[in-house]
Parts: C-alpha cells; sequence; structure tokens
C-alpha cells in the first residue's frame, strides 16, 4: 500500500510532466519513496543530493518546488545549483563521479556533511561508475552515499538480459572497501540505516518496482519511456487517488 504523500508526489508529477512534454514515469514512480524519504527524514540542511538517473526527475522536481526552488521542468535536470539541481544528468553515468568529487571536496575542507547519489541499475553498467566505485573505496569517502533504485529494467529491456551489472558491483563495492545495504526501496528501510557512524563510502541497493504505484505500468520495460494521455491517464489518477 502506498501512502498518501507517496501517492501525492506521483500525482504532482504526472500533472507537471504533462505539461512539459514529459514522460519516463516507470523510473520517476519506481523511486518516489526513496526521493521522499532523503528528502522528508534524511538529508540535512547541508546534506547535497544529486540524481544521476535523470529520466527519474518528475518527482524530484515536484519535491524541489515543494521546497521553494523553481527548476527548468525539461526531461532531465540541467546544472542549476541556485534550483537545488547540482549535476546536469541525462547521459548515464555521471552523477557518481560527480559526487564523489564533491564528497572529496567536503571531506578536504573538513566538512561533515554527506553527498547522497541516487543510480539507476542501467547505468551500472557504464565504466564511470565501476571506476568511481574503486576511487571512492581508495580515498576514504566516508561522506558518500550511492543509492541505486534496482528496478531491474534499463531503457531496452529487462538488466539481466542486456547486462546483470548488480551483483557484480555489489562484490566489486565489498572487495574494495565499500559498506553495502541491501533493502526494500519502497518502505522505511532507508530511513533506518545508522549514517552518523559511517566509516565507509555507502552502497545502498533499493530493490524497487518499475512503475510503482500504477498497475499497468508496474514491471513492464514499455513504461520506461511510454507517453501517459487517455484511458492510461484516467486509471493511473483513479489508483493514485
Amino acid at each position: 500500500m502506498l501512502s498518501q504523500r507517496s501517492k501525492q508526489v506521483r500525482r504532482d508529477a504526472i500533472d507537471i510532466s504533462l505539461k512539459n512534454g514529459g514522460y519516463h514515469y516507470g523510473g520517476s514512480f519506481s523511486c518516489a519513496e526513496i526521493l521522499v524519504n532523503l528528502f522528508d527524514v534524511i538529508m540535512n540542511e547541508d546534506d547535497r543530493f544529486i540524481l544521476s538517473k535523470g529520466h527519474g526527475c518528475w518527482v524530484y522536481y515536484v519535491i524541489l518546488r515543494e521546497l521553494g526552488f523553481n527548476p527548468t521542468l525539461e526531461g532531465h535536470p540541467h546544472y542549476e545549483p541556485e534550483n537545488g539541481v547540482w549535476c546536469t544528468a541525462g547521459s548515464m553515468g555521471h552523477g557518481l563521479p560527480v559526487g564523489m568529487g564533491q564528497a572529496l571536496a567536503r571531506k578536504l575542507r573538513g566538512d561533515s556533511s554527506k553527498v547522497f547519489v541516487l543510480m539507476g541499475d542501467g547505468e551500472c553498467q557504464e565504466g564511470t561508475t565501476w571506476e568511481s566505485i574503486l576511487i571512492a573505496a581508495r580515498l576514504k569517502l566516508n561522506n558518500l552515499v550511492a543509492i541505486v533504485d534496482y528496478n531491474k529494467i534499463q531503457g531496452s529491456g529487462w538488466c539481466d538480459d542486456i547486462m546483470p551489472a548488480i551483483p557484480a558491483m555489489i562484490g566489486a563495492a565489498e572487495k574494495a572497501g565499500w559498506q553495502v545495504i541491501d533493502i526494500d526501496g519502497h518502505n522505511g528501510d532507508l530511513i533506518q540505516i545508522d549514517y552518523e557512524s559511517q566509516e565507509k563510502p555507502m552502497l545502498i541497493i533499493a530493490n524497487t518496482i518499475k512503475g510503482k504505484g500504477v498497475s499497468f505500468m508496474e514491471g513492464q520495460p514499455k513504461w520506461h519511456s511510454n507517453w501517459l494521455g487517455g484511458d492510461f491517464l484516467k486509471q493511473a489518477l483513479e489508483e493514485l487517488a
């Protein structure tokens, strides 16, 4: 069962996306609870968030607008720090290296705040992600938290049919020196993690469902990027009421 808060951000995401040429509902809805938990509960005022899976931007925009920002409403976020967007995302695999650099800068300054990066499972196939895993461990970035929205589907199909990267990445991260945590991404597991005593870079595998909250989208690869309209729109809004 979705909370009213989760339903609300999904409804608002549909509203602003339809008015601004948006789609990518599957990946936006799979990470809705992750974003709500981060912004509503977990992150402090000085912490930083980077959305690496840029196609999941619509719920992100909803939350930024709730916080008083006015981000440009496009299909992928563009660097716009005055509106809470700290990384351009669209080409996959960029968010983790950017977040790693920002975490290193904070550590060198003696800043105790953290950098949270939300990635898609498809982009975990990218070489930049693997390089960042190795470098962040070498630099002992205990202020970096990488979260994978593990909904098992990427733009062109099921991840395991294309390149099953997550099991291998977990092994590589653990071997390199990351703390790896496996959670349910649609409940309160993310809130229960102890971030204050973090001693290593942290990789959180958040198991989710693509299109969560709308029955005809859930677990369907075509809803990675389908347009929402007609009877589909009506049904989605009814289910999220």
